[in-house]
């Protein structure tokens, strides 16, 4: 792994696991990503001079550039975090999803197909679907994805998989379950959430805020892939997250007790269509290859908002941008219709 290619190394996960890997690793990293709206330089601001550090601007659906950046850079290994990833924007403009997670990976998987690159893919545990209670999600579950979103990356996974058992190539996959940390674009629940407490605007809460999510640290992400790139068995999925679940009117506690934020400011919004109810996955598989999450949830959701109230430098600028149209879109209508001072 001495040459590698991090595909959508500028959003929030991908950004997070370039800053891990170079700092453990003797690799160079070439960063290749389109530069939308999620995907900025400034997620890597201090590390653009470091010699081992290259960024190639451009879509992971151009074959004909993902090929000659793979020759040019004598690649050994692609890990793909390159997607579109926000339920709410799929359901506004699904296409788009289909284009990046599925195109988009399918082009990966050619190119390192014909070129004899392994592949990592990074997904979601969101294409489980809904985890009815009293289960957590295993590796080898059957995929349920409800949302454009969803269904985008599980059609990715499935690709991912006829590769390895069609052509033999070598391949893994994590599931991560919802990471929250610094970089992470504020349409986000938790980013939201804490700018908004920070700002002191209202905090909409999709219906009644009771959905289960496994809130995990980005940098336990991290770890858990590279405990999968160097130990884990090719061709087999990994579950990441904490293996613990909380409401999200919890997670909504904790961002305002650690930011001081005043309770009045949450707002119980219309749900989002489709919602799924709870998320849960086992991840005794890759806690198998010796590793732990450092982060319980709660510790994960309270370093998250502390890092926003620290580095109003990096979420202003984007507040103030192209955001707010997005915002006024998806919660303007909501918050006016929804009753004022209900209790968290």
């Amino acid at each position: 792994m001495r040459n590698i290619i991090v595909t959508g190394g500028c959003g929030f996960i991908g950004s997070n696991f370039v800053r891990y890997w170079l700092d453990r690793h003797a690799s160079h990293v070439t960063v290749l990503d389109k530069l939308t709206y999620a995907g900025r330089r400034e997620n890597l601001h201090d590390l653009w001079g470091d010699p081992r550090l290259s960024l190639v601007e451009g879509d992971i659906g151009d074959q004909a550039l993902v090929r000659r950046v793979c020759r040019e850079r004598n690649v050994d290994l692609i890990v793909n975090f390159a997607a579109e990833t926000h339920v709410d924007q799929s359901i506004l403009g699904p296409l788009v999803f289909t284009d990046t997670n599925v195109r988009g990976t399918h082009v990966l998987l050619e190119v390192a197909r014909e070129l004899g690159i392994r592949l990592h893919h990074v997904s979601t545990d969101e294409v489980y679907g809904h985890i009815p209670d009293g289960h957590q999600s295993v590796e080898t579950d059957p995929l349920a994805a409800r949302s454009p979103y969803a269904a985008s990356k599980a059609a990715a996974d499935q690709l991912v998989q006829a590769y390895y058992i069609t052509y033999g190539l070598p391949v893994t996959i994590t599931r991560g379950a919802n990471n929250v940390g610094p970089y992470q674009y504020p349409e986000k629940a938790v980013p939201l959430f804490s700018t908004n407490a920070i700002l002191g605007e209202p905090l909409p809460v999709y219906g009644d805020g009771r959905q289960m999510r496994d809130y995990a640290h980005v940098h336990d992400h991290c770890t858990g892939i590279e405990a999968v790139l160097l130990r884990g068995e090719i061709g087999q999925v990994y579950n990441v997250g904490t293996g613990r679940e909380m409401t999200n009117l919890e997670m909504v506690d904790i961002v305002l007790d650690t930011l001081g934020g005043d309770r009045g400011l949450v707002r119980h919004v219309t749900d989002r269509p489709g919602h799924d109810r709870r998320y849960s996955m086992n991840v005794d598989k890759v806690r198998a290859l010796g590793w732990e999450p450092r982060y319980d949830p709660r510790e994960a959701v309270a370093e998250a908002a502390r890092w926003y109230a620290g580095n109003r430098w990096w979420w202003e600028p984007i507040r103030s941008g192209a955001f707010r149209e997005y915002y006024e879109r998806q919660y303007v209508r909501r918050l006016a219709s929804a009753p004022t001072g209900q209790p968290s």
